[in-house]
């Protein structure tokens, strides 16, 4: 899958899955630029950091513009605090959707252009919490299932010069991962509840966009291709009385 010269653009890949997946891109052959508001803490494998703050449209714009030419756009940036409902006003739920579902389509608009004249990709990082009830994320959630939706959307307008597609990814170990699930025994009692028996790495969601932007998926368009380790096991599963070591059950 090599994308020897081809220029990428990963927003928000300073750390965590971003500098994964500019690592996996970077190893490819490609040439990557990664944005976000502040440098990354450790220097980007295979990277170049340019400065750039997602929220401000007309800088966005300028970004894009500056570029003598744009392969592949993957918007990865995003993310929230936990945060139920009520534990603030409806302004900060705002934010959060602006920051993971309005500054996508910002940056996509803005690299159209590049991407339409040398018949381009864009892959969305999306979310498992798209598709399943989110406490303590809920605008999280509901822009990420636009996300999803938009990126669909976009696959239809922009053919066959443009190609769109999302990652909806699961769990993910990163160095922010005690954030969410706590220390090494919660990180463990976690993965349990994953099929495959772990959380992902970066590098899985970086070899997943890869594919998705490279040739061996010239046909795959407003696909969304899941990332989750086979997803969650059913609940009901382990609360039944009988049964208990089967993977199956009635609907």
């Amino acid at each position: 899958m090599g994308l020897d010269g081809k220029v990428v653009v990963v927003t928000g890949g300073t750390r965590g899955v971003g500098a994964g997946i500019a690592k996996a891109f970077s190893e490819a052959g490609a040439d990557v630029l990664v944005c976000a508001r502040r440098p990354p803490e450790v220097p980007l494998a295979g990277g170049e950091f340019r400065p750039l703050d997602l929220r401000d449209p007309e800088a966005v714009r300028a970004f894009f513009a500056a570029l003598p030419r744009l392969d592949v756009l993957v918007n990865n940036a995003g993310g929230t605090p936990y945060r139920r409902l009520t534990d603030v006003d409806a302004e900060r739920h705002a934010r959060v959707i602006e920051l993971n579902l309005v500054s996508p389509l910002t940056v996509s608009l803005a690299a159209y252009e590049h991407l339409k004249r040398v018949r381009g990709s864009v892959v969305m990082i999306g979310s498992v919490s798209g598709g399943r009830p989110s406490p303590g994320s809920a605008a999280y959630g509901a822009a990420k299932a636009g996300l999803e939706s938009l990126a669909r959307s976009m696959a239809v307008e922009w053919a066959p010069e443009v190609r769109v597609n999302t990652l909806v990814v699961g769990m993910v170990r990163t160095e922010r991962s005690s954030l969410h699930y706590g220390g090494e025994d919660g990180i463990a009692g976690v993965s349990r509840t994953v099929p495959l028996g772990r959380l992902a790495e970066p590098a899985d969601v970086g070899a997943a966009a890869v594919f998705l932007a490279s040739d061996a998926a010239a046909y795959i368009s407003g696909a969304s291709l899941l990332v989750h380790g086979g997803g969650e096991r059913p609940a009901f599963l382990d609360a039944a009385t009988v049964n208990n070591g089967r993977q199956g059950g009635m609907t």
